[in-house]
Order: structure tokens, then C-alpha cells, then sequence
């Protein structure tokens, strides 16, 4: 292929990624180390009373937000350097607590409670994920062609709804006197408050995210056993092999690529988990790192918005996923040298 046609291909997807993507995460990193605040000017205001023969006046001096021409409040920006980092990791706090083994203590610190929650939940979800995925796709791939197709669909359903009406869905049927709750409380013949418990609201969020997203890893793996050679699978029946064997020595191995893509997929998306804390409005007993962010951003009772902290709170989540993709991209890396000697 010409140069010329690959970046008439390639150009257009580069040219936006760096729009989107480069530039933004660059824009995040450098407000991390500046604060916007509001100029504000200490003025004296007269204060009278009503009073015989003459009203009684008290001069106090007042601090307000100075105003510009426009009308507007006038703002400075400010270097603060890694400020907003100590800000969100609370280090001498957190170093004071782990010196003590009061790991309670430590998850009062937003960002720490919030991270234990993520990591939590990111590694969790992902083996259920990709095992759940892998068995409904041996699953469906052994049954008959006539009802594959309408097992598909049916299979397919959790993926196609909008992920906040989903953990809508699942929050309603348990949330009061819900229809999960009621049949609870009718089988055990005692009252039951699902979500007077953070353990078990985020037990509940796990189990939403797998049913959300195992749909996703069982297309996948679906698409690949369809590239299986079928004479390895025929030799290993004749040799004897049990399925748990034939799964184990032919089906893993030759999926194990795309086990790989669905891990990265799924740590990628994970990580930013904030859909389940929305729907299921955990806010009170589990946060994440990016709710941790939206919070930041959100205005205050004056107005004011923590631009400064949230990008540091962002910088870290970045930090976080690439830690997480290290291993997976450098396994990658290792069978595409391997698949090229």
C-alpha cells in the first residue's frame, strides 16, 4: 500500500484522536497544577440602626468577590504545584492511619474509599466476565442450529439496554418493598433492607455489571470458536478427551488473544465504573474514582467548581488504568513478537 493511500486511511482517525483524546488529557494535566479562584477585596461598610436623638453607626470591614467591568466575578489563576494531588490523597493523613493497621480509618479518605471500591470492583467483575462469556458461548455453540439463533438474541438482551436503566431496573426491583425484597421478606418471614447495606448494594452492582457486560465477552468468543479447526477438536475426541480437556487444551488457547481484548475492554470500562453509582445512588456507602471526579466538578453552594482537583483526580484514574493494562499489553506485546519470528 502506498504511503499516500495509508494516510488518506490512517490520517482522518489520527487527526481526531489527537483532537478528542490527546489534547484534552493534556488540558487535564496542566489545570491539575493550577487553581482558579475568585479575586476578592476587603472593603468597610457602614452599618446604622435607628436610634433618638441620632442613629447609632458601626463601621466593620467586609470581604466580597471583586467585580469586573462585565459584570462578572473577576478570577486569578494560581500555580499550586502538586497542592491538588496532597489534596485528593489526603499522603499524611493516609501515612497516619497505615501506621496505626486501621484500614477503617483509611476508607473515610474519599479517594482511598473510592479507590478500594474500584479496584474492587474492576477485579471482580472481570474474571466473572470472561468466564460467564466463555461458558454461554461453548454453551450456544453445542446446541442445535435450529434454536441458536433465538438463543443468541435472548443472550444478547443485557447488552442492549442503556446501562443507567438497567441499574435502574435492578435497584427498583430490590429498593423497598420491591419484588425481590417482598419475596425475600415472605421467605425468610423477617423485614429486609437491601440497600441499608453497602456490602450489599455493591454486591448488587457487581452482579449488574456481569449480567451487563458478559453478553459482550460471549459475541466475542462465539465469533472466535467459529475459527476453530475442527480436526484438532476431532483428533482430541478421538484421543479421548474429555470437554473440560478439550476446553482446557484447544478452546482456551486458541481464544486466548481475545481473552486478552475482552480483559483490556472490560478494565478499560471498569475502571471508570460510574453508571452503577448513579442507578443504584450508592453515593452514601460506595464511590468511585470517577464519581470522585463528577463530585468535584459539581458547583458548590457559592458557585465554585474544584477544576484544580478533579483533573488531579482524573490524572490519577489514568494512572491507575495504565497500571492495570501493563501486564495485558505486555503479553500482547510478547505473542506479537513471537507470532513475527
Amino acid at each position: 500500500m502506498k504511503f499516500k493511500t495509508f494516510a488518506a486511511f490512517v490520517g482522518p482517525s489520527i487527526f481526531l484522536m489527537l483532537l478528542f483524546i490527546a489534547v484534552p488529557l493534556v488540558i487535564v494535566f496542566v489545570q491539575s497544577f493550577y487553581v482558579t479562584q475568585p479575586v476578592f477585596e476587603t472593603v468597610p461598610v457602614e452599618i446604622c440602626t435607628p436610634g433618638f436623638p441620632a442613629p447609632k453607626c458601626v463601621t466593620e470591614h467586609k470581604t466580597r468577590p471583586v467585580i469586573g467591568d462585565d459584570g462578572k466575578v473577576v478570577k486569578q489563576v494560581k500555580y499550586v504545584g502538586l497542592d491538588s494531588y496532597r489534596s485528593v490523597l489526603e499522603p499524611a493523613r493516609a501515612w497516619a492511619v497505615l501506621k496505626t493497621l486501621d484500614f477503617k480509618q483509611l476508607l473515610t479518605i474519599d479517594f482511598w474509599k473510592a479507590l478500594r471500591f474500584t479496584l474492587t470492583f474492576t477485579l471482580v467483575t472481570l474474571p466473572l466476565v470472561v468466564g460467564i462469556g466463555l461458558l454461554i458461548a461453548v454453551a450456544v455453540n453445542s446446541v442445535s442450529r435450529l434454536i441458536r439463533g433465538p438463543v443468541i438474541f435472548v443472550s444478547l438482551l443485557p447488552f442492549i439496554i442503556t446501562p443507567v436503566i438497567g441499574a435502574l431496573s435492578v435497584r427498583w426491583l430490590f429498593i423497598g418493598d420491591g419484588i425481590m425484597t417482598s419475596f425475600l421478606e415472605w421467605l425468610t418471614n423477617q423485614d429486609i433492607a437491601v440497600f441499608a447495606h453497602g456490602w450489599a448494594i455493591e454486591l448488587l452492582m457487581m452482579f449488574y455489571r456481569v449480567w451487563h457486560v458478559a453478553p459482550f465477552a460471549f459475541v466475542v468468543f462465539y465469533a472466535g470458536l467459529q475459527t476453530v479447526n475442527k480436526d484438532t477438536l476431532e483428533s482430541a475426541v478421538i484421543d479421548g478427551a474429555s470437554r473440560w480437556q478439550r476446553l482446557r487444551y484447544v478452546l482456551i488457547p486458541h481464544l486466548m488473544p481475545l481473552i486478552v481484548f475482552v480483559s483490556l475492554i472490560h478494565l478499560m470500562d471498569t475502571y471508570r465504573v460510574f453508571d452503577e453509582i448513579v442507578g443504584f445512588s450508592s453515593q452514601a456507602y460506595r464511590i468511585s474514582l470517577q464519581w470522585l471526579t463528577y463530585d468535584f466538578l459539581t458547583p458548590d453552594d457559592s458557585g465554585n467548581r474544584s477544576i484544580s482537583r478533579a483533573s488531579a483526580s482524573a490524572m490519577l484514574t489514568m494512572i491507575g488504568i495504565i497500571v492495570l493494562l501493563v501486564p495485558l499489553l505486555q503479553k500482547t506485546w510478547r505473542d506479537h513478537k513471537g507470532g513475527r519470528i
